[in-house]
């Protein structure tokens, strides 16, 4: 997966900015709010159809602007594609792939990206809202039919907390939950076995990468927590566990108006030498870990779609220390990894081989 060019037409604080990448590092150095991170914001956005930063299309836009676009080209197994997208205020957004109008959910796969931002210690640190979110887009972009089958289990879950609201006010009948439960645990279930598969992969390559970082003296395992279950045995028939837990928690379900159930409350959980990163974890373990997550992501992918996707380190280097930060570049080039770095200063990079720079100031690029 490579990106070749991207343009940026009144997006952010660039009116127009058309910007050729190098296949391997691509480094923008600069003060921070000069655009750095926009040009990262950018990329990813065109690989999962959000921003990292905002869930709000219009701030997306210049100021005072009445419409902005990104357009990127790149080459996946050696074909060229285009992407365009397209942003007008008060209106919804256009996404076009080689000319052509498609959705989002057709959009996802086309480009692979990992992300890595210092936002991303909340991986460890935050609610499972974010472990889940990393796992639902490492998953998506490796198999549509996932965020396909995603898609459809969300919208099912609130069809029936609509449903069960109703039900609580007294203006439907509880029998009516059948209906749902039944779709409900279908999807569910065809959810949880592609995380477990994939976290099992996972957790394969991530305690790999924390030996690599951790010069040997770290094991880490991440493992997949279903939310309620008191032990990993569930697994072995999660249709049947599922129907007593929504019949057992049926009640209260109505009384909250919420399902309680379901992969939409589950977690993923790290351990260091066994120790759990979330809560006893040091600092520099939790970074650690983080950056061990990512790699596997790389890996994981490479092993999934057959080709390594593109790497975005926004503002992580000052987060490392010297020997992870050699060792993160070396792994990169060795592995000759499509990234793009953003960073305040040179001296966080070794003095050969580090790749392109870029100078970004106010809005402008100059190579």
């Amino acid at each position: 997966m490579l990106i070749r060019s991207i343009q940026l037409r009144n997006y952010r604080n660039y009116d127009n900015l058309a910007l050729d990448f190098a296949p391997d590092i691509n480094v923008f150095l600069g003060a921070n709010a000069q655009g750095k991170t926009n040009i990262i914001e950018a990329v990813y956005y065109a690989s999962l159809g959000r921003s990292h930063r905002t869930h709000q299309d219009q701030e997306l836009i210049r100021w005072e602007q009445p419409a902005a676009s990104v357009h990127l080209r790149f080459a996946r197994f050696d074909v060229e594609n285009e992407l365009e997208f397209q942003f007008a205020r008060g209106k919804r957004r256009r996404i076009l792939f080689n000319g052509h109008p498609i959705r989002t959910k057709d959009l996802i796969g086309s480009l692979n990206t990992v992300l890595f931002s210092p936002e991303d210690l909340y991986l460890i640190k935050g609610a499972p809202t974010e472990r889940r979110r990393f796992l639902d887009g490492e998953i998506s972009q490796a198999s549509p039919a996932y965020y396909h089958e995603l898609v459809k289990y969300n919208r099912i879950v609130q069809q029936r907390n609509n449903l069960l609201k109703k039900i609580r006010d007294h203006e439907a009948r509880p029998a009516m939950l059948d209906l749902w439960d039944t779709q409900l645990i279908a999807s569910g279930v065809r959810i949880i076995r592609k995380r477990l598969e994939a976290v099992q992969k996972l957790n394969m390559l991530a305690n790999l990468m924390q030996r690599r970082i951790s010069g040997n003296q770290e094991n880490l395992r991440v493992a997949y927590e279903i939310h309620g279950a008191a032990d990993e045995k569930v697994t072995n028939d999660l249709d049947s566990w599922y129907n007593k837990e929504l019949a057992g928690k049926r009640e209260l379900d109505i009384l909250r108006g919420t399902t309680s159930r379901g992969p939409h409350h589950d977690d993923l959980v790290l351990t260091v030498n066994g120790v759990n990163l979330r809560a006893y974890g040091s600092q520099g373990q939790q970074r650690t870990g983080v950056l061990s997550l990512k790699l596997a992501e790389l890996e994981f992918l490479r092993s999934e779609t057959g080709e390594y996707p593109v790497l975005l380190l926004d503002d992580v280097m000052s987060e490392l220390d010297v020997t992870r930060r050699q060792q993160l570049i070396a792994f990169l080039q060795r592995e000759h990894i499509q990234t793009i770095i953003t960073a305040t200063d040179a001296a966080y990079f070794p003095e050969q081989h580090r790749g392109t720079f870029y100078r970004v100031h106010a809005g402008h690029v100059m190579r």
